[in-house]
């Protein structure tokens, strides 16, 4: 008699064939790592946070500890990125919820102008080391885009932990990587047009059609003001809010994605529409739970990937650090001209959550390391100067903010504050 393949939980009838134990194998080794890089993540999280530091520090440390490059416990897989690409969603949905359409338009102005000077100093300087290196054009190029662009994830998370998301620096950081996104992407389509032989025009076309999703996202949210709770629960399936808010999420992550932005602007976007409506309160207490779950997967894998391997060599080194420096400068500064009318600490806080690069960076030195514009050298020093701006960024902010907040208290009502 033919064995029977297991139900989950119950052992197969009969022995297992070699395809049903490889597959079992698979699943336990998954299951294996998932387990062990949350366990390292929360454990991180319970040290730091005992010890008074940034809690995403922790989970970072932790994931970095058990990572490939230190105990060697977990490696680094396809389905470790797709739990970390879902923590970051939920992160950046989570944070939406909490922030007012209103509240982003009312901060434009500094908003605007901290992404796009915080854009050209990064890439500024990072074309001036280039140069200096005696590159040619086209790598300083990929060296300033690898500066250039923020990911906000970090900083969103250390804003939320502070319980400072509804302070004015907090939403002009926010509108800020909003519109650093779409400027990335548009620059990014320009360098690599000329650099890897891409028409310029379908650059051209995709950073349009992101710069229309974006506004279309923000139309909507103000459109849908007011939509009742009953909306969200017309469907059958749908016993609370959560499910259809949660598939306008993974929609509109999938939109942005598809059109080369970040998957995590969609999510932010699809937040801030359901904000707008009357299920807003009910959907913050529900998926507050899912953060916790899954959002230290996005931060631990994150740790997991630093290599410090690649500061024994001392070029290298020397490259990382200076990289990194300028990364967190040239953001300060940014956020310092850009938003000045938040008041010397709150413009220096805009600038320090301006500062964690991500995947983007990681995406342009991948690019330009395929293009053969950068070698491996540079590539690991850029890598290693996008990790640390993540590591530096959230000890910065946990300086600066309880300033900036002081210093709004003391501002409040005051003529030409952004309130």
């Amino acid at each position: 008699m033919a064995a029977l393949p297991g139900l989950i939980g119950l052992p197969a009838v009969g022995p297992p064939t070699e395809p049903a134990a490889a597959a079992a194998a698979e699943v336990i080794a998954l299951l294996t790592a998932l387990f062990v890089i949350l366990v390292a993540a929360k454990a991180g999280e319970e040290i730091f946070r005992r010890l008074g530091q940034p809690a995403v520090v922790g989970e970072r440390a932790g994931g970095f500890i058990v990572g490939p490059h230190a105990l060697s416990l977990v490696q680094l897989n396809d389905t470790l990125t797709v739990f970390a690409e879902i923590g970051v969603v939920i992160l950046l949905f989570q944070v939406g919820l909490e922030v007012r359409v209103d509240d982003l338009i009312r901060v434009g102005r500094p908003a605007v102008a901290t992404a796009v000077i915080a854009m050209i100093l990064p890439i500024v300087a990072g074309v001036g080391v280039g140069f200096a290196l005696g590159t040619e054009a086209g790598t300083a190029a990929f060296l300033g885009l690898a500066l250039a662009a923020t990911s906000i994830g970090i900083t969103s998370r250390v804003l939320a932990d502070l319980g400072v998301l509804d302070r004015a620096f907090a939403r002009v950081v926010l509108g800020a990587a909003v519109i650093d996104d779409v400027l990335a992407l548009v620059a990014i389509g320009i360098v690599s047009a000329f650099a890897t032989g891409t028409p310029l025009e379908q650059a051209l076309v995709v950073a349009v059609a992101a710069v229309g999703i974006v506004g279309l996202g923000f139309f909507a949210a103000r459109r849908l003001r007011g939509l009742r709770r009953e909306a969200f629960t017309w469907p059958l399936f749908a016993d609370t809010p959560l499910v259809p808010a949660f598939l306008i999420m993974l929609g509109l992550a999938l939109v942005t994605a598809g059109v080369g932005l970040a998957a995590l602007v969609g999510a932010f976007i699809a937040g801030l529409i359901v904000a707008e409506t009357e299920a807003r309160d009910e959907l913050e207490h529900e998926i507050k739970p899912l953060a916790l779950i899954f959002t230290p997967f996005f931060f631990a894998v994150t740790g997991a990937e630093l290599d410090l391997g690649a500061l024994l060599d001392p070029s290298i080194a020397i490259l990382a650090v200076t990289l990194t420096l300028l990364g967190v400068v040239t953001k300060a500064i940014g956020g310092i001209v850009g938003a000045w009318s938040l008041g010397r600490w709150g413009a220096l806080t805009v600038g320090f959550g301006m500062v964690p690069r991500g995947e983007v960076g990681i995406v342009v030195a991948t690019l330009g390391l395929t293009a053969g514009l950068l070698d491996g050298g540079t590539f690991g020093a850029v890598l290693v100067a996008v990790v640390a701006t993540t590591l530096i960024a959230p000890y910065l902010l946990a300086w600066s903010i309880p300033r900036a907040t002081r210093e709004r208290l003391g501002r409040k009502g005051g003529p030409g504050s952004v309130r």
